[in-house]
């Protein structure tokens, strides 16, 4: 049974406006809970709709985490490229700054990049992947071009594995930098525990400013 005000979308503009509502409801309902906490029917309750009626529109709350995946690859790709273009000295310090900052910016695409390969990917279908996998590609594409400017002597398959190393970091470091209330009080309380409290953004920048330094000492 649908929701009371629920109205179904008729014309190709209705529906598109229903599918943005239910993206815009789970991105927030992941930034207010994390990714891994929000069902398909919370995003529905959200919306205002059915589940039955909500999937019309998308197959799996997995697809609908996958899209967002996709959008935040868009958006925080244009947010680096930008940055790294201004750069005065594009220094492997500099240029991991960049990268540390827009992605320690952007925690709920942190949250989803940490996601996305352990289970957004596995409950969709291969049309689904293969539309994300192909937003993915266009971005690194476009991220390798810029690196690849302002670092000469670098190569594509180098600023590929800077890409991919750096955003597998963000995932992983978001998720021990963000745990639930009571893990976090017990790190608070220990000292014996500091170690795991983790500053997402300076330790990026750290590392990926160290694996530049690497690849472009080796011959």
């Amino acid at each position: 049974m649908q929701e009371p005000g629920f109205q179904r979308a008729r014309s190709t503009a209705a529906k598109q406006l229903r599918e943005g509502a239910i993206l815009e409801a789970a991105r927030r309902l992941g930034a207010e809970r994390g990714i891994r906490q929000v069902t398909l029917t919370d995003i529905a309750t959200r919306v205002g709709m059915h589940k039955s009626a909500l999937l019309r529109y998308f197959e799996t709350r997995e697809e609908i985490f996958l899209r967002l995946t996709a959008e935040g690859w868009s958006e925080w790709s244009a947010a680096l490229r930008a940055e790294l273009a201004t750069l005065d000295e594009p220094s492997p310090d500099a240029v991991g700054a960049v990268f540390a900052r827009t992605l320690a910016n952007r925690g709920g695409f942190c949250d989803l990049l940490a996601q996305a390969p352990l289970n957004l990917e596995r409950n969709v279908s291969v049309e689904a992947v293969r539309r994300f996998k192909l937003v993915t590609h266009t971005e690194v594409d476009a991220i390798t071009a810029v690196i690849c400017t302002r670092q000469p002597t670098l190569s594509q398959a180098d600023a590929i594995d800077v890409i991919a190393a750096t955003t597998s970091m963000a995932g992983a470091f978001w998720q021990m930098a963000t745990p639930g209330p009571e893990i976090a009080a017990l790190y608070r309380s220990d000292p014996r525990l500091s170690y795991a409290v983790i500053d997402v953004e300076a330790r990026v920048r750290r590392l990926t400013a160290a694996i530049l330094r690497g690849l472009l000492a080796s011959p």
